[in-house]
């Protein structure tokens, strides 16, 4: 039986995500700085504290602005304030950078006093060659607030998809319990509606029997004993072996030759060696049901022909039947209805069932994985 799906556990994939991207981005300062002789701490201090914004931006998206807008139906309200909240962050950057300027730290002592002791920084590129000095109008670093621009937005971009790929997994992963619960639902529906019509049927038989030999009733009660242990046991299982399904089939057909003359040509060939492999319960119930209810009369000649097969891990079950009834009645029936939707369920588009209806034959030739 072809598996109907899979499910995986995400519960741990975006914290592991979020928690190796902060770690990454607070370690690069470590791993990429160019450090001659030690760690340049200040410096990297420096770097961590331009980090800070960041990390209180993307607390804020995560849990303040994705959940409480954006996945409440507030979108235009979210784009506008994750808006503000960048550029205000930008401009306090900005000014805080421009306060720096104009007044900037003094320096230590001791590098104020190499300072001193070292030729003026002007009178050296004075006298450099014009086309070796330093260009007054080249460019220097980003800037502290264009580069924070840049990365709210990658960072604001990065958590929003994370977020929205991470709850789109979640809604699949409810589709797939629903679907998964429905199917269960559908297959034990469809299996009690072929046990009591099954019992029903049987149970005639015997009665029909005790008038004509109560010993033979008796065997035949016991045979229906076994039948119900496998109807009520093993159909409870999602597969069944194919030997029980074998035996089960051959008991059925013991019983209902009881209730027929030697008008009724019953033939079965099913092999001696049987695979040792399993198939979903009653899978041929409700076609055994339909040719006894269908194919016997009780004033022309009648036959069934039943056989099954196996080859290339494939199980090939055929059954023929006189055709008394009119081809609505014997193609439309509950049995053929409810073995196609269990097909459906169980194999999908992985099976193959033939329905020949003709004015005096009516057969069912099924085709099943292994």
């Amino acid at each position: 039986m072809k598996a109907s799906g899979q499910q995986y556990n995400f519960k741990y994939f975006e914290p592991f995500i979020i928690f190796t991207f902060w770690i990454v981005l607070f370690a690069s300062p470590l791993l990429f700085g160019q450090f001659e002789n030690k760690v340049e701490w200040d410096h990297v201090f420096d770097i961590w504290k331009n980090q800070l914004p960041l990390l209180g931006l993307f607390l804020a998206h995560r849990f303040i602005l994705m959940p409480l807008l954006f996945f409440k139906g507030k979108k235009s309200l979210y784009f506008i304030i994750t808006i503000v909240i960048i550029i205000a962050s930008a401009a306090f950057i900005y000014a805080l950078d421009e306060r720096q300027v104009q007044h900037p730290p003094m320096p230590p002592l001791d590098r104020m006093e190499r300072s001193m002791e070292a030729p003026p920084q002007d009178l050296l590129e004075s006298e450099l060659p014009p086309h070796i000095r330093p260009d007054q109008n080249s460019r220097g670093p980003i800037p502290a607030y264009a580069n924070f621009l840049i990365l709210a937005v990658l960072l604001v971009g990065f958590d929003a998809g994370l977020q929205l790929s991470m709850r789109w997994l979640g809604l699949e992963q409810e589709k797939f319990k629903l679907q998964k619960e429905n199917v269960e639902n559908q297959l034990a529906f469809l299996k009690n509606q072929v046990s009591p019509h099954f019992f029903m049927n049987t149970l005639n038989n015997i009665h029909a029997l005790v008038d004509i030999d109560a010993e033979e009733a008796k065997h035949s009660i016991i045979k229906l004993s076994n039948l119900m242990r496998h109807l009520l046991y093993d159909s409870e299982e999602n597969l069944t072996p194919i030997k029980k399904e074998v035996e089960f089939i051959q008991s059925y057909i013991e019983l209902m030759r009881l209730r027929f003359t030697e008008k009724v040509k019953i033939e079965v060939d099913i092999p001696s060696e049987i695979p040792e492999a399993s198939i979903p319960p009653l899978l041929f119930t409700s076609l055994l049901e339909n040719a006894f209810k269908h194919g016997i009369s009780y004033n022309k000649e009648s036959f069934i022909h039943i056989s099954m097969s196996f080859a290339k891990n494939k199980l090939n079950f055929t059954i023929e039947n006189t055709n008394h009834s009119k081809k609505t009645e014997a193609s439309s029936g509950i049995g053929i209805e409810n073995t196609r939707k269990r097909l459906d369920l169980l194999y999908k588009n992985d099976y193959e069932l033939d329905i020949s209806d003709t004015s005096e034959k009516y057969a069912v030739n099924l085709n099943i994985p292994l």
